[in-house]
């Protein structure tokens, strides 16, 4: 196979974990991975932009978008990841009880400010937590917005928010104290899913990164992060 620099779209939330892999990847195989990260609506963007890519490892919210999808090849795609909620705290501040679903809605009406990152899958996810607890409203008004993971990160630990409800695999950031999962009942995760470009000209290179995704040294690193491989993983 003819070394290819792959242009590559992926989950925000992804950024670590994958730049790990394609660190691993490059030095195994020669290709060259070129990564755009973003949130739901910015990779709907790029993916309907003029722009070429070769894959995306995204969402499932954005093959929700039918001008997305159809950029995409036609088929059944190949599921990555899963990450589910959490709660963070900024480091050495005091964790609030959240062991059950009354615990958290408490937990987060107590909170004077929680930072999120509702223009994203993750975020979407948070937002549906909150709505389940019948908080919805009440929550608008204490929810301190950031734009990508990483401001989310300094966000918290600057700070600037009293709790933070996210990624489990983002929360882990130095700096933060993972409080722990959103309770059982109220479980949501974000699926990650991959799929060729309906366009590509590396179709093969393509595919053989997807299949290294699944391999048992990819998962590990999957694991390592903080997120779940998917079935057949």
């Amino acid at each position: 196979m003819q070394a290819t620099e792959l242009q590559v779209l992926a989950g925000g939330a992804l950024t670590d974990p994958m730049s790990a892999l394609a660190e691993l990847y490059e030095h195994a195989s020669g290709q060259s991975i070129v990564y755009r990260f973003g949130t739901t609506p910015v990779l709907i963007g790029l993916a309907t932009s003029a722009d070429p890519f070769d894959l995306g490892v995204v969402p499932v919210d954005v093959m929700k978008d039918a001008a997305a999808r159809a950029r995409f090849a036609a088929g059944p795609t190949t599921d990555i990841a899963r990450i589910g909620l959490g709660v963070a705290v900024r480091a050495g501040a005091k964790k609030p009880d959240i062991g059950n679903a009354q615990a958290l809605k408490q937990a987060l009406l107590d909170a004077q400010s929680i930072a999120t990152i509702p223009a994203s899958a993750g975020g979407t996810q948070v937002l549906r937590v909150f709505e389940a607890l019948g908080i919805g409203e009440a929550m608008k008004s204490k929810i301190k917005a950031q734009p990508t993971p990483a401001q989310f990160v300094r966000a918290m630990a600057d700070g600037e928010a009293e709790l933070g409800i996210f990624l489990m695999n983002v929360l882990t950031a130095p700096g933060l104290e993972v409080v722990g999962p959103v309770p059982a009942e109220l479980h949501q995760e974000v699926v990650f899913t991959a799929a060729l470009a309906g366009n590509t000209k590396a179709a093969e290179a393509a595919r053989a990164f997807i299949a290294y995704l699944k391999s048992p040294a990819a998962t590990a690193v999957l694991k390592a992060k903080g997120m779940t491989p998917a079935s057949g993983a």
